[in-house]
C-alpha cells in the first residue's frame, strides 16, 4: 500500500471535511488518520489526512491535478500531497559541537528517522572523523566574512547536485543567508540553546545563569531572517538551581538540545507540521 499524507488550510466554511473525505473515497482511498483545527480569530480552517491507496492503481500525479482543479478551486485551498514512497533528503550543517550530530547520525542508523542523509557540510574540519565513522560523504565549506558569499555559493550548489529537501542546522554557528532561506523557506531547522523568545543570540546559558533562571530550554524552529524568531517546532525545558555552575547548565542543556531537535526533525520528516503567519501547528 502507497500512503499519502494531505496538508491544507484556507478560510473556514462547511462542507470541507466531507468534500475531502469523498474525494479520497472516490479515488480509491482508505482514509487511516484525519485531523482538523479552526483558528476562530484568523477565521482559518486546517486539516492533516493520512489515506492508504492501492500502489498499483494510484497516479499520483493525476490525483494531485484532479485535487487542484476541484477542492482547491472551490474551497480556495492552499496544500501540499506527500507520498510515503518518497524519502525525503536531509542535509545537516555542523561546525564544532558533536552532540547534535551524534544523536541525529544514532537515530539515523538504527532507522528512526525515515529520511536519507546525502551529506554533512560544515565550516570546520573537526567533525569529518564522525561523518567518517558513519559513512556519509561530509563537504568542509569554511565561511569567513570575506568568503561569505562564495562559501553559500558553494552551498547551494551542493543542496542542487543532491537535491536536498531540507536542511537541519546541528549547532552550526553561522548566520544563514536570505538567499538560502528563500530558496529553503521553513525548510531549515535549528536547534537554539534556551527558551525562546528569552535568551536570543550568543551565549544563552550565560545570560540565563546571570539572570539567576529556575528553569532553562531548548527550541528547535525554522530559520527565518530575523534571528532566532522563525516558527517554533519544538522546546523542552529542565530545572536548575542557584547550586549549579554555568558549566553544569550547558551540559544539562545539551540533553535538551538533542531531544528537542530529533523530535523537532521527525515532526517535520512524517509532515507533522503546518506554519502560518510565523506559528506552527502541530499534528500529533
Amino acid at each position: 500500500m502507497n500512503k499519502i499524507t494531505l496538508l491544507m488550510h484556507c478560510h473556514d466554511q462547511s462542507g470541507i471535511i466531507a468534500a475531502v473525505s469523498n474525494f479520497i473515497a472516490q479515488h480509491g482511498g482508505n482514509i487511516i488518520y484525519i485531523d482538523q483545527h479552526v483558528d476562530h480569530v484568523q477565521d482559518i480552517f486546517f486539516m492533516r489526512l493520512e489515506s492508504q491507496f492501492d500502489s498499483d492503481t494510484l497516479d499520483l500525479d493525476h490525483l494531485k491535478d484532479t485535487f487542484k482543479d476541484t477542492l482547491v478551486k472551490q474551497f480556495g485551498m492552499k496544500w501540499r500531497i506527500y507520498t510515503s514512497e518518497v524519502k525525503p533528503k536531509m542535509a545537516i550543517f555542523v561546525s564544532k559541537y558533536d552532540h547534535c550530530l551524534y544523536d541525529i547520525l544514532g537515530r539515523y542508523k538504527s532507522g528512526e528517522l525515515n529520511a536519507e542523509i546525502p551529506f554533512i557540510l560544515s565550516n570546520h574540519l573537526d567533525l569529518k572523523p564522525i561523518a567518517d565513522s558513519f559513512d556519509i560523504p561530509f563537504y568542509h565549506v569554511p565561511v569567513t566574512k570575506d568568503t561569505k558569499p562564495e562559501a553559500e555559493a558553494k552551498q547551494l550548489e551542493l543542496l542542487k547536485k543532491h537535491n536536498i529537501d531540507f536542511i537541519v542546522l546541528a549547532r552550526y554557528m553561522q548566520i544563514i543567508s536570505p538567499k538560502l532561506i528563500s530558496v529553503y523557506t521553513n525548510k531549515i531547522i535549528n536547534i537554539h540553546h534556551s527558551f525562546l523568545p528569552a535568551f536570543a543570540g550568543a551565549k544563552p546559558y550565560h545570560s540565563a545563569y546571570k539572570r539567576g533562571v529556575k528553569i532553562i530550554g531548548a527550541t528547535s524552529h525554522y530559520v527565518t531572517e530575523d534571528l532566532d524568531a522563525g516558527p517554533i517546532i519544538e522546546q523542552d525545558v529542565a530545572r536548575v538551581s542557584h547550586t549549579q555552575a554555568i558549566e553544569d547548565l550547558i551540559a544539562k542543556g545539551r540533553d535538551l538540545e538533542k531531544i528537542v531537535l530529533a523530535t523537532a526533525i521527525k515532526h517535520h520528516i512524517n509532515r507533522k507540521v503546518m506554519v502560518f503567519n510565523n506559528k506552527t501547528l502541530i499534528f500529533y
